[in-house]
């Protein structure tokens, strides 16, 4: 089922989190946060949405890390009705699409529903003061690959947060699956 996120009020604070991460290691929001800003987007291993942008996604990341952003990506669907999604493939994923950020297991789901989170993907784009400043899409592809010349809509959104503080006024809300909750 398709789901798109909603509609939550930019300039919330970011809420703080510790979970553990496909390498091993356990990370807080402090520990993923860039200089210039923050990306926590809500994936999942099996959702076709997420399937379709995990290369561009992982790309655009790259780049936002070189540029003291920095990202998380968090999984919080309920495993034991989704396999694919459990802890041990998520390492896979990561590993498969040579994540170069943090790859988070929120079993208990209390960090995505901290967040507001509703879909997978779901992109929440944070300023320096972890402020809530974009809550829109990667890009205008869904399943299908995008149109040459497509604007990637979050990486401008984040750098324009790094450079300037402020966030496009018109933002298009992702869509994806729905997390899917315990």
């Amino acid at each position: 089922m398709a789901a798109i996120s909603n509609d939550i009020v930019l300039g919330a604070s970011a809420p703080d989190f510790r979970l553990p991460a496909t390498d091993g290691k356990s990370y807080g929001l402090d520990e993923v946060a860039g200089a210039n800003g923050t990306v926590i987007v809500f994936i999942c291993n099996h959702c076709p949405y997420v399937k379709a942008v995990i290369d561009r996604l992982v790309a655009d990341a790259r780049l936002l890390l070189g540029e003291g952003v920095g990202f998380a990506a968090i999984c919080a669907n309920d495993a034991d009705a989704y396999p694919e999604d459990s802890f041990e493939n998520m390492k896979k994923f990561a590993q498969t699409h040579k994540f170069p950020f943090p790859y988070l297991h929120d079993e208990s789901q209390a960090v995505a529903k901290a967040y507001g989170a509703v879909c997978t993907p779901d992109y929440f784009g944070l300023d320096r003061q972890r402020v809530l400043k974009y809550r829109g899409r990667l890009d205008e592809g869904r399943t299908a690959p995008i149109a040459a010349g497509a604007r990637r809509e979050l990486l401008e959104a984040m750098r324009n947060i790094a450079k300037n503080g402020a966030a496009p006024k018109e933002q298009i809300a992702s869509i994806g699956c729905s997390i899917k909750w315990k």
